[in-house]
């Protein structure tokens, strides 16, 4: 299986060379960096590591930079892809795990062990999950960016939205495309640099404004 690993990034430089390097480590080759209007030296450190890299010209958010990343991705051949985090939260060596899951699925879901979770992030996830659950009948780990997808769902899922909601848009295609889907257990990291970014109180209810409205689309 050539399985292409799409890590989308946004101002990046001091954490991708390290989370590069990880991957590697663990034997993962075909790397491709989606660089989503970076502002410093995100698209250099991405290229000097010998990475296929996508570069906007200005910032258009995770869903964008996800769906470039698919594109290319199916371009150059991948029979797989896993989304993996820019900043270190996520640990390399669960891609071995869901890679693995796809014998018996086409979309596998990293359901975050997290440490050092923060309390807000943890309640804002929570409820994140019952939204996506009331609009797609699938209670998961709505906002978890450790996911892996087949050919064929990259090939099935059309990808609307450009930002955040997308974490949940792809669960909304997952159910309307009555995709194979299936859990595994991750884990989650939250260093301090983390910790400030991701969803808040008003952007959980732009996503939840726009799940809506791309809930009437396919």
């Amino acid at each position: 299986m050539k399985v292409w690993i799409v890590i989308p990034a946004y101002n990046e430089e001091r954490n991708l060379a390290k989370v590069i390097d990880s991957l590697r480590a663990e034997g993962w080759k075909n790397l491709l960096v989606v660089d989503d209007g970076s502002t410093d030296r995100t698209a250099e450190v991405a290229k000097r590591r010998g990475t296929e890299v996508v570069v906007h010209a200005r910032n258009m958010g995770l869903g964008a930079a996800l769906r470039s990343g698919f594109k290319r991705a199916l371009e150059l051949g991948a029979d797989a892809v896993v989304t993996f985090d820019a900043d270190g939260q996520h640990d390399p060596r669960d891609v071995k795990k869901l890679v693995g899951e796809l014998k018996d699925a086409d979309v596998v879901i990293g359901v975050r062990k997290s440490i050092g979770i923060p309390l807000h992030k943890r309640f804002g996830n929570f409820v994140l999950n019952v939204i996506t659950f009331m609009l797609t009948g699938i209670y998961t780990d709505s906002q978890s960016g450790s996911r892996a997808l087949s050919r064929k769902a990259l090939q099935k899922l059309v990808i609307r939205g450009n930002r955040y909601e997308v974490s949940s848009e792809i669960i909304l295609r997952v159910s309307q495309a009555g995709l194979r889907w299936k859990e595994v257990l991750v884990t989650c990291y939250y260093p301090p640099h983390a910790k400030v970014k991701g969803t808040t109180i008003l952007s959980g209810i732009r996503i939840f404004l726009k799940l809506l409205s791309l809930k009437l689309t396919r």
